[in-house]
């Protein structure tokens, strides 16, 4: 019935919005949001009407959880760096339909998803940044999915994000894009060293480590990097544990995805951490390669549990 239309990997970095601003950082940042820009053209072209964010900035402690509330309005401030995000306006509208339809399909395959409509809860800003420069307009609804996840295996984020994809397509009467909305490495600069690593990487380890892993999607080596995930999440200081990134590669397809990645906005460093935004194309997948449940997945949860 419906359409996955595009899917993408994209950076939310606060140092966008000051990129806006008059100041030292005006226009420094202006390439990623021209990825933003890029990708928002993109998603027009193809119909998209709304747009499913995995937000690795909305901390969850316990099941995955769906902010579908029918509207989005306010001003927001960042708890983390409110020097960088502060009293920063957003509207756009929800998709309360296709939010439920989401939880009914990620439960039907086992993963506990519970979608919040009647909420007061706003998004965090791994979904606002990006809506800034997506969705100025109001063009999109938006639907927010909870993906900083502390207790939680990233083989049931992959099957999440492939219960995402079957409800779009078999029950939800639209066009979706999917966006994993978090970083590559995320080692922060320590803290002093702020402003020397404004757009710099914390170490050569994890350049290295970023480098190779946007060269393995862009030859589509799904199968390796699917593998080597749970570690390069612990070693790498994945954001969010990576969780956004499992969740986009279980609705491609998980390791039997056959696209190669597009980099929109080539990698780049931003306070210490590894950014990048990158298109993965939509290929049909009838028999995706879907990670089993819990007994599979626990040498993953404790690679990942301990960062």
């Amino acid at each position: 019935m419906g359409k996955l239309a595009l899917a993408a990997k994209i950076t939310h970095v606060p140092s966008m919005y000051l990129s806006e601003l008059d100041g030292a950082r005006k226009g420094t940042r202006q390439d990623a949001i021209n990825g933003h820009l890029d990708i928002d053209r993109r998603c027009r072209a193809l119909g998209v009407d709304t747009i499913v964010v995995f937000d690795t900035h909305w901390l969850v402690n316990a099941n995955y959880h769906i902010n579908c509330a029918p509207h989005f309005k306010g001003l927001y401030t960042s708890n983390e760096l409110p020097h960088f995000i502060s009293n920063m306006a957003f509207e756009f509208p929800g998709n309360p339909a296709l939010g439920h339809l989401l939880a009914k399909a990620c439960n039907a395959h086992g993963v506990e998803t519970l979608a919040h409509d009647a909420t007061t809860l706003n998004p965090e800003y791994g979904t606002l940044v990006p809506m800034r420069y997506m969705n100025a307009d109001q063009h999109y609804k938006v639907v927010s999915v909870s993906a900083l996840c502390q207790a939680h295996y990233l083989n049931d984020s992959a099957r999440l994000g492939w219960a995402i994809r079957r409800a779009i397509e078999d029950e939800y009467d639209g066009t979706v894009a999917i966006f994993a909305s978090g970083s590559l490495s995320h080692r922060f600069a320590q803290n002093g060293l702020a402003p020397e690593y404004a757009f710099k990487i914390w170490s050569p380890f994890l350049e290295t480590l970023d480098q190779e892993v946007v060269r393995m999607w862009q030859r589509g080596d799904w199968k390796a990097f699917c593998a080597m995930l749970p570690e390069y999440a612990a070693k790498g200081h994945g954001e969010g544990f990576m969780h956004d990134t499992a969740i986009l590669l279980g609705a491609l397809g998980w390791s039997g995805y056959d696209g190669q990645a597009e980099v929109v906005t080539p990698y780049f460093g931003a306070s210490g951490t590894g950014q990048i935004n990158a298109v993965f194309p939509v290929t049909p997948q009838t028999g995706a390669a879907i990670p089993a449940a819990q007994a599979s997945s626990a040498q993953g949860y404790q690679a990942v549990s301990r960062l």
